[in-house]
């Protein structure tokens, strides 16, 4: 059996970390990885620092198949990440001769200056391959396993789009969820455990939300790459919530809140 390829997503940006920008990328990145078989393993964010930058890529490209950055590469004076990651890389940057042609030309059909500031974001690291971008323009690159992403999660989306080939493929891992509304975990808890003991080869959470006294409850949710094993699984989480008197609710796929949800009683 081949090995199950990884990844990993350090977010940067002092904005992040003070909260005053809420992160939609790990989401966005995750779901996108998800049908190749490519589970992430871990997430970090990081401030607008070339050390705090070059140590996590670091520590995270030697553990992952894939790390994805997102953040940094604009042509403010904030925007480090490239040289940060050639620092990683020991690679020296420069400004990308595809990467230049791709932004002038936008510039000028935009009728807009190309500025010195906008042209920093035709510096990649040597070596490195574009990731091309259809929503703004300027491109993100590949350098060995590390992606290097724009930080606005449009961009992102837009992104992943030229990464999907470059990509080895995994065991895609299904999954489904059963919901009870009404129960709180409390009441699953004990049963929920001896009812994975039994599943060796299946991964079982649980997830209750809360959006008001008449509106909570919890999602079991099965994950597994062995279909036979989920099925047994969901009819297993079924029975589960039936017992409690409550009629279950079976959904194809990993649904752990209903609407953004909010955690709810244990």
């Amino acid at each position: 059996m081949k090995a199950q390829p990884t990844a990993a997503i350090c977010l940067i940006g002092d904005e992040l970390l003070s909260g005053r920008t809420r992160d939609i990328n790990t989401q966005s990145i995750a779901r996108f990885l998800a049908p190749y078989g490519i589970p992430v393993r871990e997430v970090r964010i990081v401030s607008d620092e070339q050390p705090a930058i070059v140590a996590a890529v670091n520590a995270l490209r030697a553990q992952y198949t894939y790390v994805f950055t997102t953040g940094g590469i604009g042509p403010t004076h904030d925007d480090i990440t490239a040289d940060a990651i050639a620092a990683a890389f020991g690679v020296a940057i420069g400004e990308h001769p595809e990467a230049l042609k791709i932004l002038s030309e936008r510039y000028a059909a935009a009728n807009t200056e190309f500025t010195p500031a906008r042209r920093r974001m035709a510096r990649v690291p040597d070596g490195a391959s574009l990731i091309a971008n259809p929503v703004s323009g300027a491109p993100g690159f590949q350098t060995g396993n590390v992606f290097t992403l724009a930080g606005v999660p449009k961009i992102v989306t837009g992104m992943l789009g030229d990464i999907g080939h470059r990509l080895e493929t995994g065991i895609v891992v299904e999954s489904l969820t059963v919901r009870g509304a009404g129960l709180r975990e409390g009441d699953l808890a004990t049963a929920l455990g001896a009812l994975e003991a039994d599943f060796e080869s299946v991964s079982l959470g649980s997830y209750p939300w809360f959006r008001s006294v008449t509106d909570h409850g919890v999602a079991l949710v099965a994950r597994s790459a062995d279909i036979a094993a989920l099925g047994r699984a969901g009819d297993a989480l079924e029975a589960l919530v039936a017992a409690q008197g409550v009629e279950p609710e079976r959904i194809s796929g990993d649904v752990t809140s209903d609407g953004g949800l909010e955690t709810g009683v244990k």
